[in-house]
């Protein structure tokens, strides 16, 4: 499929300390085919100075396509992630969180599957291939485990790393699937929808990452987990629309 154009989604809660850092890193890809990039990031409620920071990133970068929009109150990642993808205007658009977790450089090895013909959807695992993985936590990495393993017993795909941040997918696609969920419940309930496309060609390559702590500023913790569980449960065993 030719892309002319990719929409990467990003969504912001005070992450005034390196959302310029990761957009330096986005605007230092060149996309393979001669891709365009359009940014399109979404303050959820940020307390701190992402929007400012943001603005002037726009001033001082006119040549980058940076779109952004704001919620009035916060709402989470999964509903900033749902301003994000309506707004997209690429053939295909990547999520991508404001921290600095997850390497852009990375773009083409997920866009190369589809580029090629094979794939709709591209997910970025973190447990697969030879790239660098920062060392942290034994039971959050059981926990992303059981969470894959609990998803792929449902939707019926042998997915390494459903929780990841880097999923690709057909903008027309997910536009019109119906997405609910305004946390981190996100990412179970898109990979049980995506799932049940009819003839729908999900591929996975090996990523990076360069994982935070809690001290770091990571948001995620068990109670996202517990819903994690519940959205299986509810998208995958008893397939709510």
């Amino acid at each position: 499929m030719e892309i002319k154009k990719l929409s990467i989604i990003i969504p912001a809660y005070n992450e005034g300390n390196t959302i310029h850092l990761i957009l330096d890193k986005i605007s230092g890809v060149k996309l393979i085919h001669n891709i365009q990039k359009e940014l399109i990031i979404v303050n959820d409620r940020s307390t701190d100075d992402t929007e400012q920071t943001i603005h002037n990133y726009q001033v001082t970068h006119p040549d980058l396509d940076i779109q952004y929009f704001k919620h009035d109150t916060n709402r989470g990642k999964g509903a900033a992630l749902h301003t994000g993808i309506s707004k997209a205007t690429g053939e295909y658009l990547i999520i991508q969180d404001a921290d600095l977790e997850y390497d852009p450089a990375e773009y083409n090895d997920l866009l190369k599957p589809v580029c090629d013909g094979f794939a709709d959807v591209v997910y970025g695992s973190r447990f697969m291939g030879s790239n660098p993985h920062r060392i942290l936590f034994f039971w959050h990495t059981i926990g992303n485990n059981f969470l894959t393993f609990l998803s792929n017993m449902f939707s019926n795909l042998n997915l390494t790393d459903m929780e990841t941040c880097y999923k690709l997918f057909d903008t027309k696609l997910i536009q019109s699937i119906k997405l609910t969920e305004q946390r981190f419940g996100f990412e179970p309930e898109v990979t049980q929808k995506i799932a049940r496309v009819p003839k729908i060609r999900i591929y996975e390559v090996g990523i990076s990452y360069y994982g935070r702590t809690y001290d770091d500023g990571k948001k995620i913790g068990w109670k996202d987990g517990v819903r994690a569980i519940y959205c299986i449960l509810k998208y995958g065993l008893l397939g709510v629309k």
